[in-house]
């Protein structure tokens, strides 16, 4: 089982992320949402080494087959653990393709980073560029009554929590749009990860301000999005990136929930594929 080993928010005790790496061609690093993990990528693998591409999914800390510290779940340190994923692979030319709250990562990479090993990247689903309702920020989608919601249902029954979570995730107008032995499945994956990091992650994906982030992109971007999407709407997401960055492309997916990754994968991949043919 592959891991790299890379440190924790305090440098002290090694951080293992559990990577997959197949095919061959030019790579693609997938970077999944909360509170799932690299197995969310399933209808997404495939296709992309069908079609040439080396693919990479990894476990964010905390998620997964990774480590679970107690610390270290913040954006900064979860790029600085993309940025050891690349440069321990050795990855250049690379297509960043964020999901959710992996879009996030993918913004404060490049905008700390930078892009000498990367060619361009997608938002799918993605939080960017700021979800938090503020003053300076008044089209955020959360406001701090929901977040304190999310937060309160981690802490009291997080089980039950994530139970009417990946529903949501994978609902359309309150239709669900997946089979029930995925929605187990979702479940299953976020119930073993790190209760701290589930907890950790839902301050970060909603109080992280990405802006600055997306105003140094300078490669091509993707935002990919379903049209139903009930967790992280289009409206107050990926229709405000283009705000920011110079070379933007949008697809919207019909009938496409938060999910849509697995609800929708044909059209999905179909547009995943056609950006990276560009």
């Amino acid at each position: 089982m592959p891991r790299l080993t890379v440190p924790d928010a305090v440098g002290s005790t090694p951080v293992e992320l559990h990577y997959e790496d197949v095919g061959t061609g030019r790579p693609v690093v997938l970077v999944h949402g909360w509170p799932l993990s690299g197995r969310s990528w399933e209808a997404q693998v495939g296709p992309l080494v069908d079609a040439g591409h080396r693919v990479v999914t990894y476990d964010r800390r905390g998620f997964g087959e990774s480590s679970r510290p107690w610390t270290g779940y913040d954006y900064d340190t979860f790029a600085a653990d993309l940025d050891a994923l690349l440069e321990g692979l050795d990855l250049r030319d690379v297509t960043l393709v964020g999901f959710s709250m992996g879009g996030g990562e993918v913004a404060r990479y490049l905008g700390t980073f930078g892009s000498a090993r990367v060619r361009s990247a997608v938002l799918a689903g993605a939080v960017t560029p700021y979800l938090a309702k503020t003053d300076d920020n008044p089209d955020g989608g959360l406001d701090e009554a929901t977040i304190g919601q999310f937060l309160d249902g981690v802490a009291t029954d997080r089980l039950a929590f994530l139970d009417g979570f990946v529903k949501n995730f994978y609902a359309a107008g309150g239709t669900q749009t997946v089979s029930d032995a995925v929605v187990r499945f979702a479940w299953q994956v976020a119930s073993t990860a790190s209760p701290k990091g589930t907890a950790d992650c839902i301050t970060a994906f909603a109080r992280t301000d990405f802006r600055a982030d997306l105003a140094r992109v300078d490669v091509p971007v993707l935002v990919l999005h379903g049209d139903q999407d009930a967790i992280v709407p289009f409206e107050v997401s990926g229709r405000r990136v283009a705000e920011h960055v110079k070379d933007v492309e949008a697809v919207v997916v019909s009938g496409g929930p938060h999910g849509f990754n697995a609800s929708h994968p044909r059209e999905f991949n179909a547009a995943l594929l056609a950006f990276l043919g560009r």
